[in-house]
């Protein structure tokens, strides 16, 4: 079996005739018309790219509400930044929330490990870290302190984290101070 060939009883990608098709039942069945461009909520969120976690429906929103940024681990990087930077002072976001997660991919790798694999593929370091990571409630409260320390974000005081548990659904909050929950 190759690496990209899905193990047996997995779902298969998604052909061009699919996306085709259940785009015209979305437009059918829920599309709502065009929103406006800055989102409704004045909020952006930062999440992990896992395919677990329904956002919009975690955190109450519909369509038009928040900017999303989703990456690996949900993590605060530069490029983050750059978009949250953009969310606000072009699109006058002002809230921003961290979404993690409990069972996170990031947690079962080892950042040194997979960079030396990398390396020995394909004959170049990666320039980019890969921010793996043990506990999600530490990762989330270093995502928040990368956020206070920008120069660049305009408002600061609205940063909200959490840990979306996959197990039981449950979001729980993650503050600073609260440096012994993990």
């Amino acid at each position: 079996m190759t690496p990209h060939t899905p193990p047996p009883g997995d779902r298969v990608p998604l052909t061009c005739e699919d996306i085709a098709r259940h785009n015209e039942r979305w437009i059918e069945s829920q599309f709502q018309g065009m929103r406006p461009l800055r989102p409704a909520r004045h909020m952006a969120i930062v999440a992990c790219m896992d395919s677990r976690m329904p956002v919009y429906q975690l955190l109450g929103l519909d369509y038009g509400d928040a900017h999303i940024i989703r990456n690996a681990g949900g993590v605060v990087t530069d490029d983050v930044i750059r978009s949250l930077v953009l969310s606000q002072r072009a699109m006058g976001t002002r809230s921003i929330v961290l979404l993690h997660h409990t069972d996170c991919g990031l947690t079962k790798i080892s950042e040194d490990t997979l960079r030396h694999d990398l390396e020995q593929a394909t004959g170049l370091a990666p320039k980019f870290t890969f921010e793996a990571f043990r506990d999600p409630y530490a990762s989330v409260r270093q995502s928040i302190r990368r956020l206070h320390l920008s120069p660049f974000l305009l408002c600061k005081d609205e940063i909200l984290g959490y840990v979306y548990d996959v197990e039981s659904g449950r979001l729980n909050q993650v503050r600073l101070d609260d440096e012994t929950r993990s």
